[in-house]
């Protein structure tokens, strides 16, 4: 069968894929663009993609013979999940494997923005360093602080673990609220957003991009929050409004922030740029060698058995295929 892989991979994770099928792979360090991309999936049996690749219903119906769709990642907006279950492709996806990752890039953003680090280096490296006074370049404390999981899944529960490290008291909110023997495990208080917001120094996001999340955080969540707290962001790039953020930071309604992900990837709000106190990172909240590697083995282990026929180890919407309710 016809394999396309959107991303440049190693070569040493296809191996298993080329041994029994035809492999055709970007080569190139960038996102296909969207021309690219329809061309490559006309004649695919099996598709490996990532975030930057819109699958739905146009390019489904230029791929009329794709059998799988294999996801490099946990996310899966940019899927059209109801029009690939309507033609029968399994989705698969990368669950599990990027938790410790990214939990460590939202905790490393926490420490960055709270205590200056990338100011601090920056200054060092230009010659500016000033000589050592007790009051100068001053941070703000993380140990002891109210640390907000908006998200309490597998990567906000890792950041909750992380936070007892600190001692910090944590806030959460879930749609749901934990068991009562998982708050206790992750030391954690389910709150309403109102609350998080509102009594956090720190509020780290955690959630998936639904419509529900888009611009979760916009003006008014803002301005809910206290002039000394920072907001992380490890989720997805929309589910802050970026414009209102820029606003907010000039306002000083906020202390600062830090982000690894982008409402426009990899364009930036207009001022985002321009804040010392905001720490910048380009997604790299699942990069480690470790991870990168798992998710890459997985993704094939999911194409590899779509292509069979079988179900995908890690599959989005297996039950709700024709024939997939109670099939190996």
């Amino acid at each position: 069968m016809k394999v396309f892989v959107t991303l440049h991979l190693p070569r040493e994770l296809l191996t298993e894929v080329e041994k029994t099928h035809e492999v055709e792979m970007n080569l190139e360090d960038r996102p296909l663009d969207r021309g690219e991309l329809l061309d490559a999936v006309g004649d695919k049996d099996g598709l490996l993609c990532s975030i930057h690749d819109r699958i739905d219903e146009e390019l489904l119906e230029r791929a009329s013979a794709l059998k799988v769709i294999a996801n490099f990642g946990v996310g899966y907006d940019h899927v059209d999940l109801e029009a690939a279950t309507r033609r029968g492709i399994p989705v698969g996806y990368t669950p599990g494997v990027l938790t410790d990752a990214t939990a460590d890039i939202a905790f490393a953003l926490i420490l960055a923005v709270a205590q200056r680090v990338v100011e601090g280096d920056e200054l060092v490296r230009s010659g500016r360093f000033p000589v050592w006074a007790p009051f100068n370049f001053l941070g703000r404390q993380v140990a002891g602080k109210t640390l907000g999981i908006i998200g309490m899944g597998r990567i906000g529960k890792a950041v909750a673990r992380r936070a007892a490290g600190f001692d910090m008291r944590v806030l959460y909110h879930n749609p749901n609220p934990l068991l009562p023997e998982e708050e206790t495990e992750y030391g954690s208080q389910w709150v309403s957003l109102e609350t998080l917001l509102k009594e956090s120094d720190f509020v780290s996001l955690h959630v998936p991009l639904t419509p529900r999340t888009r611009h979760l955080i916009d003006r008014d969540q803002l301005a809910l929050m206290k002039p000394s707290a920072f907001l992380i962001n490890t989720s997805r790039g929309p589910v802050v409004k970026e414009s209102a953020l820029v606003e907010a930071l000039r306002a000083g309604n906020i202390l600062g922030a830090g982000l690894d992900v982008y409402e426009n990837e990899p364009a930036l709000a207009p001022g985002l740029a321009d804040f010392p106190n905001v720490v910048l990172l380009p997604h790299v909240g699942s990069a480690t060698y470790e991870t990168r590697t798992d998710m890459g083995r997985m993704a094939v282990e999911n194409l590899l058995a779509g292509l069979a026929g079988q179900r995908p180890p890690n599959c989005l919407n297996w039950e709700r295929l024709p024939g997939g309710k109670g099939k190996k």
